[in-house]
C-alpha cells in the first residue's frame, strides 16, 4: 500500500460532560477528517454545531459494527482520514472502536490517537499487540 494514499484512523476523545472541557486539538482532527464515525450521530450533531464542525458523519456502533467495517474500510483504501468519536470519552478498548481499530491494523492502516495522554496512547498499543 502506498503510504501517501492510504487513509488513516484517528480515535479522538470527546468531552465526558462538559462541552468547553474539548480540546482544541480535537476540534482540529474531527474539523480536519474526511469523515466523522459517531456511536450517535444525535449526540455528535450537538459538538459539532457547538464547535462548528462540518465533516460529514455517519452512525458507528455495536447496532451496525459488522455491516459498517467493510464500508469503513473501503473509506480507508480511498485514502480517507476516518475520525471515530464516542458519545462521551476515549474510543478504544471495550467499546466498538476497538474492533474497528483491529480490523483497520490487520489491513495495514495506521491507527492513531489525536490525545496526548499516555492512556490514550496506551489503548492503541494495547490494539496493536492483542490477539
Amino acid at each position: 500500500m502506498n503510504d501517501e494514499q492510504a487513509g488513516t484512523l484517528v480515535l479522538v476523545a470527546t468531552p465526558i460532560g462538559n462541552l468547553a472541557d474539548m480540546s482544541m486539538r480535537a476540534v482540529e482532527e474531527l474539523s480536519r477528517a474526511d469523515l466523522v464515525l459517531c456511536e450517535d450521530t444525535r449526540h455528535s450533531a450537538t459538538l459539532f454545531r457547538h464547535y462548528d464542525i462540518s465533516t460529514p458523519s455517519t452512525s458507528y456502533g455495536s447496532h451496525n459494527i459488522h455491516g459498517k467495517i467493510p464500508w469503513v474500510l473501503e473509506q480507508l483504501h480511498a485514502g480517507h482520514r476516518v475520525a471515530l468519536v464516542c458519545d462521551a470519552g476515549t474510543p478504544g478498548i471495550s467499546d466498538p472502536g476497538s474492533v474497528l481499530a483491529r480490523a483497520a491494523m490487520d489491513d495495514g492502516f495506521k491507527v492513531e490517537a489525536n490525545s496526548r495522554s499516555q492512556r490514550h496512547r496506551a489503548c492503541v498499543g494495547a490494539l496493536r499487540v492483542a490477539d
